[in-house]
């Protein structure tokens, strides 16, 4: 397991399903990072994402990989967190007349 004074290499592997042109992973590798430049990446990240994949799963498995070099103060790792509990706190959407009705 890395720790967060491990730096992440460009030889840890990249899922291409999972980490669209390694986004992510060059993220963490970034010197000086903010959160406005994260939140950035992670939009780019969920627009690259393929449509089979389920967002809070791969969120997850993102989070598993590369967290360990960032650490839980890494501006992506905090970004990450966010989406995941943006996407388990998301309501349930109801359409059509079901949603008219009280």
């Amino acid at each position: 397991m890395a720790s967060s004074d491990q730096k992440l290499t460009s030889e840890v592997t990249v899922d291409a399903a999972l980490d669209p042109g390694g986004l992510i992973r060059e993220s963490y590798r970034i010197d000086g990072l903010g959160l406005s430049e994260a939140r950035s990446i992670f939009l780019d990240w969920a627009i690259k994402l393929a449509p089979e994949l389920q967002p809070q799963i791969a969120i997850r498995r993102l989070l598993a990989l590369y967290a360990p070099y960032g650490g839980p103060s890494h501006p992506m790792t905090v970004v990450l967190q966010e989406g995941l509990g943006e996407l388990a706190e998301a309501p349930h959407r109801r359409g059509g007349s079901r949603a008219r009705r009280p």
